[in-house]
Order: structure tokens, then sequence, then C-alpha cells
């Protein structure tokens, strides 16, 4: 008897289904496949292993240590890249500030100058005398500059001393600091006259003070402008010592100087013309006449 058409293919799709079931139910009971090993395969694996192991270690190792060996060696050229930077913003900003330093010292040393009828030089003290006792200081500037001979060399602070030897770029100049440098000083305070000098422990000496005079301790000091050499009226420094004997005409009078040698660096060059060194001359006489007129009266 012929099948129909729909019930063939029904059969067809019954008989498909339980192939399919039976593949699968045989799929999943399938055996694993295990190798078994030889005692000998065991000892070499057991032996083998523990050396792979180490190899791998030593390998992770080296990998790590190269790893952080780069990571160093780049963080130590950074590191020294930005020490090199900061050495330099360092050394720039110490130039800034040495040269507003500079810049303050040479505006009080040019406006302390104004006050002072005669051609100015700065000058620059580029070294001092080997004893250290800063009696000799040498200035960077000569011949070819303008400097002459007796210039008086001067700082905002107070009075340094005069050049006593020169060269076309260089100048030496004998500070008051030094008993050669005899200076026409004058008591501010009473007007009381004597000359001073180079003492020692960077002192000065005030000499022929009338035992009578009633000076004090740090009496300013000032040039008289007797000599002609150092002008009328720079600041030398205060009194810092007094002897009053109970004989003898005079007395022991000591001077600190107003200006710190030791820290002396920018200084005013004060040089006057032929002519004017006559006129000075004239009229130191007839100050000097003047003086031993009234005493007379």
């Amino acid at each position: 008897m012929r099948l129909s058409d729909t019930e063939e293919r029904r059969t067809k799709i019954i008989i498909n289904s339980v192939i399919l079931v039976i593949a699968l139910y045989g799929m999943s009971q399938r055996d694993y496949v295990f190798q078994k090993t030889s005692i000998a395969e065991r000892v070499i694996i057991d032996l083998m292993a523990p050396v792979q192991n180490m190899v791998m270690s030593f390998q992770r190792g080296i990998s790590s240590y190269v790893e952080h060996y780069v990571a160093n060696l780049n963080a130590s050229k950074e590191n020294l890249n930005l020490k090199v930077k900061i050495s330099d913003l360092q050394n720039e900003m110490f130039s800034y500030q040495e040269a507003i330093k500079e810049s303050d010292r040479l505006r009080e040393l040019i406006k302390y100058g104004e006050q002072i009828e005669r051609k100015k030089i700065v000058a620059r003290v580029v070294s001092w005398d080997s004893a250290d006792d800063y009696k000799v200081v040498r200035i960077n500037r000569g011949l070819k500059d303008g400097v002459r001979l007796q210039s008086v060399v001067t700082s905002a602070e107070g009075l340094v001393g005069y050049v006593y030897r020169l060269t076309d770029h260089f100048a030496d100049v004998i500070t008051i600091l030094d008993a050669n440098n005899r200076v026409d000083g004058v008591v501010e305070r009473l007007r009381s006259h004597g000359i001073v000098e180079g003492y020692s422990r960077g002192r000065c000496i005030m000499k022929y003070v009338n035992r009578t005079e009633p000076i004090i301790l740090n009496d300013l000091v000032l040039t008289a402008g007797l000599g002609n050499v150092y002008p009328k009226g720079l600041k030398i420094g205060y009194i810092s010592r007094i002897e009053r004997e109970s004989y003898g005409i005079t007395q022991h009078v000591e001077i600190t100087p107003l200006v710190n040698f030791s820290k002396l660096e920018d200084v005013l060059v004060l040089v006057y013309e032929q002519e004017e060194h006559k006129q000075l001359e004239w009229k130191a006489l007839e100050e000097q006449l003047n003086s031993n007129t009234e005493v007379k009266r």
C-alpha cells in the first residue's frame, strides 16, 4: 500500500529525529583518551619541571629587572635634567639679585656724589693689599678713564682715601687706615680741628686735639678741606675712644671709619682739573688766614 506524501514526510522527520538523538547520546558517552606515562617519563618530568620553573622565573626576573632599570635610567636622566634646570634658574636668580644690589649701591653712590662739585668716575674695587689690613685697595679705573694722581676716592658711607699710584687701566688707593695718609679733620659738633691718620685694628687716630675740647663719644668727624686734597665735608667716622690724661696739651682720640673696608665694592673717584686745583689752594690759604685773624682778635 502506497503512503501518501504527507505521511511519508512525517515518517522522514521522525526517523531523522531518532538518528540525531542517538548520535548526541553517543557523543555524550564517549570516553576521553588518556596517555599512560612510563616510569622513565615520570622521572624526566619530575626532574625537568623544577628546572623549567627556574628558567621561567629567571626570564621573568631578567625581564622585570630590565624594565625597572630602563625606567630608573629614564627617571635618573630626567632627574639630572631637572637638577641642571634648577641650578641654572638659581644662578640666573642670583645674578638678578646681585644686579639689583649693585644698582642700588650705584644709585646711592651717584646720589651721594651729586653734592660734590668735581668730576666723578664710578669704579669697582678689584683687590686689596696682601696684609688684609685694607691699607691699600686697587680699583678698575686708570689714566685712560680720566683718573689722576691724588684723586679723592669715597663711597656712599664715607671717605676711602686717595689715588697714589696709577696705570692706564688701574689705580691704587691708599686708604685712611694707612698711617701715611693724613687727613685734616674737624669734629662736626664743635668744629675742633685735628689730623686723622691710620692707627690699628681698622681704626684711625685724630691727633693734635686740644685737651680742653669737650668732645664726646660718637661725635662725627668730617674732612676740613685743608691740604688741597680732600674736599670739605666728607664723612670720615665717629669718635669711638677718648683718653684724657692729667698732663699734656692734647688728648688721645680714636675714630672708627664709617666705611666697612672688608665689604667695600663700589667707589666714586673725585677728579679735579689743574686749574681747579690752583683755585682750591688759594681758597684754602684764604680760609686759613681768616681763621688766624679771628683767633688773634
